[in-house]
């Protein structure tokens, strides 16, 4: 207790420290349009690798054009307000270079590039201060008597709606409140106070070791939202599952440490399970070439860790010293399984295979969605629905300019004329156009920067097929020529990622098998876990397609029209901390029916009562994981409410269609066979063996 206060106390005191500490940049270390845009930053002073441009944008009136000498001035005279309002930035239009790449096919439309230099104290990258400066600067600006729009990415963010959002410590008290009424509802008494108090040192601890982690390799900041939110889940449901069991023993007649140490036999022995095959499921992304997903496994596998310790070495301690004081008033008994869980366990046996293949169509349905998703940029059109940002971009889009000017593919030369460059780049189709700029800013140290401004939105089929075809283009003109951006960079961290993302699955399969194995002491039984898991989060991605890349949810929902893409990270974030905490449930559920088996004899009857003793405990905890995602969907950006939804409705879909109806009703199909170990396998992993039983018998 006194190590648990001081560690915690610890924590506390120094978590603004590990926040700060956790500055891992976004890099694919190998690939071209990565280390491009990181030969960027270094000569021309962070301009374009970390920081999308801003674009101030016209819309003459009818009868003017941009090409006339007086308009033409204006927009120099605008490109020199850009300059003075953001010192360092390199900055680019048709005022300077005469390039009709920065203007619509009827000469009235005409944008401006600026690309702010970096603030070094941003953690995530960028300068979210320019869009600021520049702004004010442009308040009032007119060209021609039309006037000027200040759009691009960190523009439409700034006019979200949304702000910075509530920040982690309101978003986890979010999540803690509700938490709290789940277990109140479980409880019935102060014992609902226990799993949340867990939580605490938790996440303290967790802040505590990541800190320790950042004095020897970056980590991202994403962790700091990992720990607090799905630490927040975790923590509680792996006390609730300890307490609930001591409590079980307690009604069943146990008194004072005899039911702990039972409960701790038990349900401990399932926490430990279940905590060591979340954390292997994030620490598999070790293998991923990529240093940020890296980070985030090492991060990431601390909080189940973390957990697991703080259930069985703390909690105990809490449960013989005021358990039962907290116990009070005792609404609730827990002698007997819930008669709603037993009966549905009942009803599920009896009508097995009208349950499996009842929820087997609705996994199909989901997973045939998930083939069709996209991983890469999300479209622009969803960050804000309103605002002077917003009508910036709608004036590039009416124009024919198109929203992918908003990420242009940057071209570094050196003995290549960058104008043989541009000319060549700007025939692709679907590029509006190329420039060359000859000033100072883009000419610096022997190299060559040119402009490349798409058509299509990043996220459309399209725009992703551009990347490969500006490189063809541009390799074509010389072998010192580069392409670099932020499309080309995404097109790399995707090629790395899920490139190895088969590998990244099997790591991951064959280490919970084998763990499950001996957990289950079955050959059946884990193969079959590791398969749901997997369809269980196929069915996730499902979700997030149909609700968010095509919008059919995310548009009536949150107002936000279909991204026609996912970020290309979530996908992969999903899958790491769903298959691991799904596998949660799974361990809670088949270790009770595995104990009623080898008490009983007989499979059906074992699902029914390890069921009826299970389902309000897991759909109670999968609800506590529910709340905390939907607290991490309060904020305002796009990207957080696309993964908070896969997170969200992969829990209640493994909590529900597949462990409350499909695992029991698969258990159920396959009989004694779920019971099989042979001798030799069973050897491999270090336990007893489980022969086929020669029949079973109700006891």
């Amino acid at each position: 207790m006194i190590a648990w206060i001081v560690v915690t106390i610890v924590g506390i005191a120094t978590v603004n420290n590990a926040v700060k500490a956790m500055d891992q940049k976004f890099s694919v270390p190998g690939r071209e349009g990565w280390q491009t845009n990181s030969e960027i930053a270094k000569l021309y002073g962070h301009t374009g690798s970390d920081t999308a441009p801003l674009l101030p944008v016209v819309t003459l009136p009818a009868g003017k054009s941009a090409t006339d000498p007086a308009v033409r001035a204006q927009l120099r005279s605008l490109e020199q307000r850009t300059q003075t309002a953001i010192p360092g930035a390199r900055i680019a239009g048709y005022g300077s270079t005469g390039s009709k790449a920065f203007l619509s096919k009827d000469d009235r439309t005409a944008f401006v590039i600026a690309y702010p230099p970096a603030d070094p104290n941003s953690t995530f990258g960028g300068n979210p201060d320019a869009e600021k400066h520049l702004r004010a600067s442009l308040k009032g600006a007119t060209v021609g008597g039309a006037p000027v729009h200040l759009t691009g990415y960190d523009a439409l963010a700034a006019q979200s709606g949304g702000g910075n959002g509530p920040g982690v410590l309101v978003e986890a008290l979010f999540g803690g409140l509700g938490a709290l009424i789940v277990l109140g509802f479980v409880f019935a008494s102060f014992l609902a106070l226990v799993p949340l108090l867990m939580a605490i040192p938790a996440i303290m601890t967790s802040f505590l070791i990541v800190y320790g982690l950042t004095a020897v390799t970056g980590i991202s900041p994403i962790v700091q939202f990992l720990i607090a939110l799905i630490g927040l889940g975790v923590a509680i449901d792996y006390s609730l599952l300890v307490v609930v069991r001591w409590r079980e023993e307690l009604a069943h007649g146990h008194k004072g440490d005899e039911a702990i140490v039972r409960a701790m036999g038990t349900a401990g022995r399932a926490v430990v399970f279940s905590g060591t095959t979340v954390a292997i499921g994030l620490l598999a992304l070790i293998v991923l070439p990529l240093p940020f997903l890296r980070s985030m496994g090492y991060g990431g596998m601390v909080i189940p860790l973390v957990s697991v310790l703080v259930a069985l070495t703390l909690l105990p301690v809490v449960l013989h010293s005021w358990g039962s004081k907290l116990d009070w008033p005792h609404r609730r008994t827990d002698d007997k399984a819930s008669r709603s869980w037993t009966r549905w366990a009942q009803g599920t046996v009896r009508h097995r295979w009208v349950a499996a293949l009842g929820a087997l169509v609705v996994l199909a349905a989901l997973v045939v969605a998930a083939t069709k998703i996209h991983p890469g940029i999300a479209d622009v059109n969803t960050i804000a629905k309103q605002g002077d940002a917003k009508d910036g971009l709608v004036a590039l889009e009416k124009s024919g300019i198109g929203s992918g000017a908003l990420l242009p593919h940057e071209i570094l030369t050196t003995t290549t004329p960058p104008e043989k460059v541009a000319a060549a780049v700007a025939k692709v189709d679907g590029i509006h156009g190329a420039v060359a700029p000859a000033s100072a800013e883009w000419r610096r140290s022997g190299t060559q920067l040119v402009d490349a401004f798409p058509t299509p939105d990043g996220s459309s089929q399209q725009g992703r097929d551009l990347v490969g075809e500006v490189r063809d283009a541009a390799h074509a003109q010389g072998t010192d020529v580069n392409v670099g951006g932020q499309q080309a960079s995404n097109t790399d961290f995707i090629h790395a990622v899920y490139g190895n993302f088969p590998l990244m699955i099997g790591l991951i399969a064959l280490a919970s098998f084998l763990l499950l194995a001996r957990a289950f002491r079955s050959l059946l039984l884990p193969a079959k876990a590791v398969i749901l898991n997997v369809i269980s989060v196929a069915a996730a991605w499902g979700v997030m397609t149909l609700v968010w890349q095509e919008g059919h949810g995310s548009q009536a929902i949150w107002g936000i029209p279909a991204t026609g893409a996912i970020d290309s990270w979530i996908p992969l974030i999903v899958f790491a901390f769903l298959f691991g905490l799904s596998m949660d449930y799974e361990v809670f559920i088949l270790t009770r029916v595995r104990e009623e088996y080898d008490r009983r004899g007989d499979t059906n009857e074992a699902v029914v009562q390890g069921i009826g003793r299970t389902g309000r405990l897991v759909t109670s905890a999968a609800l506590i994981l529910f709340l905390a995602f939907m607290s991490l969907a309060s904020g305002p950006d796009t990207a957080v409410k696309v993964l908070a939804t896969g997170l969200a409705a992969g829990i209640l879909l493994d909590a529900t269609l597949i462990r409350a109806i499909l695992v029991p009703a698969v258990v159920s199909l396959f009989g004694r066979w779920n019971w099989v170990l042979p001798h030799r396998a069973a050897r491999v992993l270090r336990v007893e063996p489980s022969p086929r039983p020669a029949r079973e018998t109700a006891g």
